[in-house]
């Protein structure tokens, strides 16, 4: 797939390879590495920078370095980009934290990123996750529970040097398929949000002309009208889909899909409508549409009536001829969210479902006790991978 001075590029509402043929991306996403999210730990969701100043308090700004290290090291190795590729997937999103590209000596971690991606033959989507003063109030922008970053100029500015930065390092390397420059964005004024895009597009282009440049839509990737047509080349959209919410994130326990759902019944027919409004903007603008996330709660491993939601989902992307990456690779199994396609399932002392305190806060008094059982745990190696959902999974990639 990947070629030597050969890019990926948008022709129409296609994206296409270097010979013009189109190409659908088919991947995953790396989320809870470089972007740290408390559930993918098996704990609650706080913010990375608040996990990251407790840690401090207790262990010391030296101890928060090695575990830093150690946990960028481990969670995510070579190795799995090698499975990822065995696994039939052509494209692997990488979720991080724009103190990663702030932080010179961190951002080595996204070097290595593509280099795994290309020796394995696979195409990096490079997602600012978190953007300073955060996009929007959640913890997966690393917000304290406010999006600054439409508020203060000196955020803005720093998100679009940031860019220019990733675009001066990565502007010649094919094994990047793109920059999806902002994760779920949620912006009361959408002259706000638009102005922003259109200036680092700008950057980067005035840089890098080659790579496709993803915009995701408002409101948590949902809202993507405001866009318009596109105004430069190698534009794509990008939304995110989990409806309905109680379900895929397992909020309502006992529901059944298909079936009633909060009110209202949910079937391949719900979700074909619910998505058809992005096609209709993918016909009308001459624009892809990539779907950056995408996925369920499976609440059993072995029940491969779970996944019909994702199996009548994955249909749906290819009779409308959209991208995907799905959420996520890995994560310590839980009761909610949507879960790993490889999941950690035993319970020692540092994930203690049954207690109060549980995950990744239990690091803050066991790390130095544990230390290097902890980091052994981080490995895919002892994780499990979901039977039932690598089955629908790869059914869907070979349709």
């Amino acid at each position: 797939m990947i070629k030597k001075g050969y890019f990926l590029s948008v022709q129409g509402n296609d994206i296409v390879d270097e010979k013009k043929n189109p190409l659908i991306l088919k991947g995953i996403n790396l989320g809870g590495w470089l972007m740290m999210e408390g559930y993918i730990l098996g704990g609650r969701n706080i913010p990375e920078h608040k996990f990251k100043r407790k840690f401090i308090k207790r262990w010391g700004k030296a101890s928060l370095e090695e575990f830093e290290n150690l946990f960028y090291i481990n969670f995510i190795k070579e190795d799995d980009f090698k499975i990822i590729k065995n696994l039939g997937f052509n494209c692997v999103r990488i979720p991080f934290n724009y103190r990663i590209v702030e932080d010179g000596s961190k951002f080595r971690y996204l070097k290595k990123v593509v280099n795994w991606s290309r020796k394995y033959d696979l195409l990096a989507i490079l997602d600012m996750h978190s953007a300073p003063g955060a996009q929007n109030q959640d913890w997966h922008s690393d917000s304290s529970g406010v999006a600054l970053l439409w508020r203060k100029k000196n955020y803005q500015k720093k998100f679009i040097e940031f860019w220019e930065k990733i675009a001066s390092v990565f502007r010649e390397e094919e094994a990047v398929a793109g920059y999806d420059i902002l994760n779920e964005p949620v912006c009361e004024d959408l002259d706000v949000l638009f102005k922003i895009y259109k200036d680092v597009v700008s950057v980067i282009r005035k840089i890098d002309r080659k790579h496709i440049i993803f915009l995701e839509g408002n409101r948590w990737a949902q809202d993507i009208d405001f866009l318009g047509s596109p105004w430069e080349d190698n534009l794509v959209y990008s939304i995110h889909f989990y409806a309905p919410l109680e379900f895929t994130f397992g909020f309502v326990r006992n529901l059944k899909y298909p079936g009633k759902i909060q009110g209202k019944h949910f079937s391949k027919d719900n979700l074909k409508r619910l998505l058809n409004r992005y096609y209709q903007i993918k016909e009308r603008y001459q624009v892809p549409i990539y779907v950056g996330e995408f996925g369920q709660q499976s609440r059993c491993s072995y029940c491969g009536k779970e996944f019909l939601w994702l199996k009548d989902t994955l249909e749906i992307f290819k009779e409308f001829g959209f991208s995907w990456t799905y959420w996520t690779y890995k994560a310590i199994a839980g009761g909610m969210y949507p879960d790993g396609l490889f999941q950690y399932l035993d319970n020692p002392s540092w994930v203690a479902r049954e207690k109060l305190i549980f995950g990744w806060e239990t690091y803050f008094s066991l790390w130095e006790k544990y230390k290097r059982n902890i980091v052994d745990s981080w490995q895919t190696k002892n994780f499990k991978i979901n039977p039932s959902l690598a089955k629908v999974l790869f059914d869907g990639i070979k349709i």
